[in-house]
């Protein structure tokens, strides 16, 4: 492993530590070494397992074309899930617990089967898949200023946060994630929208490229995995005192607070 990987990872945990975001990371590594990013993750990864925490899935960011030509990559990109990012449908985020929060309304995959294709397809998730939910993604980033590349990001853990998924789930045969839409609202606020489409084209379209991505890597997705597919719209700022429901057509809606400053858990 590299001295450069070894920092990388060290700063990104401090950050995360101490609740203080620390520069970029894209400076320690030549020619936007994205591999190398994914060390950085990966290390980072097995010292949370190491201490304790339980790997639940995985999620998908960088779905929307707009985003991608932002960070000039042509594919998306993945996080790592653990059972402490997960909150309760109309649950509040704890005052002061992430660094620079925003959100992101998508679809939630949790899985029945193992997808361990390398060449996984659309079908191969719609069959593997035990039910479907609709989902927040609370993003966040331990770089100062979500000043950030690809490299950045990825080291980063897809700048990974929290998540919610909705109360409501059913049967992926009873809906189709491509045709779905997608209000967010910041109280009575419409603020984001945006379609099934707007992920890749279909969430089910961005699973089959994670699945088919971790397997070649020879960490296939499980049966239990929850998976985030993706942004159904634009991520908004969260601030303290903020109460976002999202609705998706089909699916039904989710709802989560941001308790007001001074608030603890």
């Amino acid at each position: 492993m590299s001295t450069a990987v070894q920092k990388a990872a060290e700063l990104l945990a401090t950050a995360a530590s101490t609740g203080t975001p620390c520069p970029p990371v894209r400076d320690l590594f030549a020619n936007g070494n994205v591999d190398a990013a994914y060390e950085v993750q990966r290390l980072n990864t097995e010292r949370l397992i190491a201490a304790g925490h339980r790997l639940i899935g995985r999620k998908i960011g960088l779905t929307s074309p707009a985003v991608q030509r932002q960070l000039g990559v042509d594919q998306p990109d993945f996080g790592a899930l653990f059972s402490t990012m997960a909150l309760p449908d109309g649950g509040s985020v704890p005052a002061g617990q992430l660094l620079q929060p925003k959100i992101e309304a998508e679809i939630a995959l949790v899985l029945g089967t193992d997808l361990t294709s390398r060449d996984c397809t659309a079908a191969d998730v719609r069959a593997a898949t035990a039910f479907v939910s609709p989902a927040l993604e609370i993003v966040d980033s331990r770089i100062a200023g979500w000043d950030i590349t690809i490299v950045d990001t990825v080291a980063d853990n897809a700048s990974s946060g929290l998540f919610v998924l909705g109360d409501t789930s059913m049967s992926i045969n009873d809906v189709e994630p491509a045709e779905v839409r997608m209000q967010m609202y910041r109280g009575t606020e419409l603020v984001s929208e945006g379609s099934g489409r707007d992920c890749l084209g279909d969430p089910l379209k961005a699973a089959a490229w994670l699945a088919s991505t971790l397997a070649r890597r020879g960490e296939p997705l499980r049966a239990g995995d929850v998976v985030l597919t993706g942004a159904l719209g634009p991520m908004v700022p969260a601030t303290p005192g903020d109460v976002f429901t999202a609705r998706i057509s089909d699916l039904g809606s989710v709802r989560i607070s941001f308790a007001p400053e001074g608030i603890q858990p």
